[in-house]
C-alpha cells in the first residue's frame, strides 16, 4: 500500500506533566483491532532495543514499554484535550506524550512512519508504558511514565510478584515476536541472583543510566560470579520507569528479546529487584537475572 500525504500531514504530538488523581475508568472491550495494536507495541519495543541511530546520532537500547489499557482509552492529541482525556482515564502520569496519525491500517507501515518522524519520542527513556488505539486508518499512540505506586512493597516482595507472573507466563505456549515457545517449567527463586539483580538496579538508579553493562564494565555474568553464583547459563532483563512489578513483567513480555528470556526452558532459577532514585531520569529501575547452576 502506498502511503498517503495525509498520513504525514496529520502527525502531531504534545508533551505535558500531570499529578492529578481520578478514579479508574472502565477498560475498552477486546476487539479484532487489539491484535494490530499489540503488534505495533511489539514493533515499538523491538525498535527500542535494536535502534542504532536517531536523527543522525547514535543511540543505546532503552527499556521496553508496558501496555496499559487506560492509555489506550485516550482519544485526543491536542494539548488541553489530551490532558483532560488522560486525567479522565485515571492514569496518574509523571510525563506523557501522544502521537496521532492517519493513512494506513497496517501496523508495519505505521511503525515505518513514526520511526522516520518520531524516533526521538519512541526512544525516549523517560517513557515506560504505552497505549495504542485506532479506528479505520487513524491511530493514537500514547507514551507515558506513571507516578510511582505508594504500595509498591519492598524489593523482595516485588521480586516475588515477578516470579509468580513469570511462572504464569511460562505455563502456557507463547510467541515472542516471530519466535514460538512451548510451555516451560516454573523457575525457582534464588537469593544470590536476587542480590545480583538488586546491585545492578541500584547502580543504574544511582548513576542514572540504563544498560546491561555496568558502569564498571561488568556484564551480568561478571556480577553473578562476583556474588558467588556458579552458573552454567545466565541471562538478564532490565526495565526502567514502570511503577509496579506487574508492569515491568508486562513490558518484558511485550518485547521479543525479553520475552524470549522469560520463556527460555533452559533457565531454572531467577532473582529480581528494583531500586528507586527519584532524581534519576526514570525514577525506578528493574533487573531480573536468570540462571542455571553448574
Amino acid at each position: 500500500m502506498t502511503m498517503t500525504s495525509a498520513f504525514i500531514r496529520t502527525l502531531r504530538s504534545y508533551l505535558y506533566r500531570t499529578s492529578l488523581a481520578l478514579p479508574l475508568a472502565g477498560l475498552l472491550p477486546i476487539t479484532a483491532q487489539a491484535a494490530d495494536a499489540n503488534q505495533l507495541i511489539t514493533l515499538i519495543n523491538d525498535y527500542r532495543q535494536s535502534a542504532e541511530t536517531c536523527n543522525g546520532h547514535r543511540v543505546s537500547p532503552v527499556s521496553p514499554l508496558a501496555p496499559d489499557d487506560r492509555l489506550a482509552q485516550v482519544k485526543a492529541v491536542s494539548g488541553e484535550q489530551f490532558q483532560a482525556a488522560l486525567q479522565k482515564s485515571g492514569y496518574l502520569a509523571a510525563t506523557a506524550q501522544a502521537i496521532g496519525l492517519s493513512g494506513s491500517s497496517n501496523p508495519t507501515q505505521v511503525m515505518d512512519t513514526i520511526r522516520q518522524h518520531y524516533c526521538g519520542t519512541l526512544l525516549n527513556p523517560a517513557f515506560a508504558e504505552i497505549g495504542v488505539s485506532y479506528t479505520g486508518t487513524t491511530w493514537l499512540i500514547v507514551l507515558a511514565r506513571p507516578l510511582l505506586s505508594k504500595d509498591l512493597g519492598d524489593w523482595q516482595q516485588a521480586g516475588q510478584v515477578i516470579l509468580r507472573e513469570v511462572n504464569a507466563a511460562r505455563a502456557a505456549p507463547r510467541s515472542c515476536g516471530n519466535q514460538a515457545f512451548t510451555a516451560a517449567p516454573p523457575l525457582t527463586w534464588n537469593a544470590t541472583l536476587a542480590q545480583t539483580a538488586l546491585g545492578h538496579s541500584r547502580d543504574m538508579a544511582n548513576q542514572n543510566y540504563f544498560s546491561h553493562a555496568g558502569r564498571d564494565g561488568s556484564q551480568v555474568s561478571d556480577r553473578a560470579t562476583r556474588e558467588g553464583y556458579q552458573w552454567s547459563r545466565i541471562g538478564e532483563n532490565i526495565a526502567a520507569g514502570q511503577g509496579t512489578a506487574h508492569k515491568a513483567v508486562a513490558g518484558w513480555l511485550s518485547s521479543p528479546g525479553h520475552c524470549a528470556n522469560i520463556m527460555n526452558p533452559h533457565f531454572t532459577e531467577m532473582g529480581a529487584a528494583y531500586h528507586v532514585n527519584e532524581k534519576s531520569d526514570a525514577a525506578i529501575y528493574w533487573t531480573q537475572v536468570f540462571g542455571t547452576p553448574q
